[in-house]
């Protein structure tokens, strides 16, 4: 896509070229504003543009051209120069409704075939698309948003006149982390945020994280995806010691610039395996961990009635993702809406497919997915190949020591008094087959007697009958827990065990994770 430098030459060339009409395609008007401004300085061309504030006005002398405000009025004055004068550009920068066949856009059209025979050029900024007819009278450009190098450069200019007069404690790596962050903001929403360090006369380390939180903070509205507020210290996960070790290897990747080594950032793990396992908790511990923001998207809510509207909602939801990374983007039963795969008869599922595996292969956005799937064969196995997520793990029933940390874990968060070692030792070995929910809600349970009758007033036999009142899945439906025992050995242990595999001439034990 391009970037403010190539965006600036081809405008260069279209305006020298004297194309009629001219296209940018932007929600950056002043950044487009100031490209053409700085090519009318440079090239010494004659620019007008026209506000709906300011009226027509010039861009090198800032004189007001004409006092007449309106956007007919401006097309109206552009035709007079262009009759008067050759070699005249004249910008419009508030156009609306330029997309269909209507009155403004033949209006557009006329100027164009006038400014064809005079020398003239039009210039109109937008971030809609523009009537095809008008559009092939001229040449189209997009100014994207900001790129890392562009951002780095920005914020290096807007902080340099500030160095010696406020403490600024950013390095390099500082500097390259900011523009990471912000990059998929305007350049005018990413130097406001700095501007608010700024007053404050000192940027310190710290302020990268804020950075993320303002960034988090202007597309709080968008559409497509759920923020999900977390609570510190709310999501501590207990267990599942490879997935976290995994996980702290990956961390540093997401915000470093590797496109030297032609890599892109961490695009994000599946989890798989027994249900309430804490598969949905770890992508809430991932963010709340890393410090970023936490979106949350609904595979099953974005299909939709209308031919092209699941499309649509999805491509929607994916494009919000990359405006808001660097984030964690969390897809919770990622089956319920990618399942099936082929045989649905309008054939929506599979090119939610297909929509969703280009953009997880090709988005360069520092997204971190972390998905999440009870039964992981009902999935497409696309969707499973190597490349597409950076590993797969399976979330098994917790182990004794793993029961142990969970215990604990809830045992601080909702009681006010310790726990003796015997009787923790005691409800692990009565939690034998239990899920971390299940032992969650066991210890809600004492936390519920505890605030009724006080934490030094529940007796150890109230917190055995509370886990011995508690039926686990694998007591339940022990056929669903085998069932999904069976996906094991496609997956890495996130707990981090080593696990036997059959080969031939017998076992060996190999160690994942």
């Amino acid at each position: 896509m391009p970037n403010g430098p190539e965006t600036k030459q081809l405008l260069e060339s279209y305006l020298l070229a004297r194309i009629p009409f001219v296209s940018v395609r932007t929600v950056e008007r002043g950044r487009t504003l100031e490209i053409l401004g700085a090519l009318a300085d440079e090239k010494q061309l004659d620019v007008k543009v026209h506000t709906l504030s300011q009226g027509l006005r010039d861009v090198r002398t800032k004189q007001t051209v004409s006092e007449d405000k309106s956007l007919f009025g401006a097309l109206e004055m552009a035709g007079e120069m262009f009759q008067s004068r050759s070699n005249v550009t004249v910008v419009f920068t508030d156009v609306q409704h330029l997309d269909e066949d209507n009155e403004v856009a033949r209006r557009f059209a006329d100027l164009a075939t006038l400014a064809e025979e005079r020398g003239g050029c039009i210039v109109v900024i937008t971030a809609e698309p523009v009537w095809k007819s008008l559009q092939r009278m001229g040449m189209a450009v997009t100014l994207d948003l900001p790129d890392v190098d562009e951002m780095r450069y920005e914020i290096d200019a807007f902080l340099r006149p500030y160095r010696g007069a406020i403490r600024i404690e950013w390095g390099p790596e500082e500097y390259d982390q900011a523009a990471s962050i912000l990059a998929g903001v305007t350049k005018i929403e990413a130097l406001n945020i700095l501007a608010t360090f700024v007053v404050r006369k000192s940027i310190v380390k710290d302020d990268l994280i804020a950075l993320t939180k303002a960034k988090d903070s202007i597309f709080s509205e968008l559409s497509g995806i759920e923020r999900v507020q977390l609570t510190a210290g709310e999501n501590r996960v207990g267990g599942l010691e490879g997935l976290r070790k995994w996980l702290d290897r990956k961390r540093p990747l997401l915000t470093m610039d590797l496109r030297d080594r032609g890599m892109r950032p961490p695009r994000g793990v599946l989890l798989i395996g027994v249900p309430g396992c804490g598969k949905s908790l770890s992508a809430k511990a991932i963010a709340s961990d890393w410090q970023l923001p936490l979106y949350r998207l609904d595979m099953a809510s974005v299909l939709g009635s209308y031919v092209g509207q699941s499309e649509g909602r999805l491509r929607e939801a994916l494009a919000t993702a990359d405006s808001v990374s660097p984030c964690v983007l969390w897809i919770d039963e990622i089956e319920k809406g990618l399942a099936g795969s082929g045989t649905d008869s309008t054939g929506i599922t599979t090119r939610l497919v297909g929509q969703f595996l280009y953009w997880l292969q090709e988005s360069r956005a520092r997204v971190f997915v972390v998905a999440t799937a009870n039964d992981v064969r009902s999935l497409p196995q696309e969707l499973l190949r190597t490349g597409r997520f950076d590993d797969m793990f399976f979330v098994d029933l917790p182990e004794p020591d793993e029961r142990r940390e969970i215990i604990q874990i809830y045992v601080r968060k909702y009681l006010r008094v310790p726990v003796p070692d015997e009787l923790v030792a005691e409800l692990v070995d009565m939690s034998e087959g239990f899920a971390g929910s299940d032992l969650h809600a066991a210890v809600t349970e004492i936390g519920y007697e505890a605030i009724r009758v006080g934490d030094e007033n529940v007796p150890f036999d109230f917190y055995r009958r509370a886990f011995d009142n508690i039926v686990p899945l694998l007591r339940s439906a022990p056929e669903r827990v085998e069932e999904i025992r069976q996906l094991r050995d496609r997956a890495i242990p996130a707990s981090g065990r080593a696990r036997v595999r059959e080969k031939v001439g017998g076992p060996r034990r190999v160690v994942l994770g």
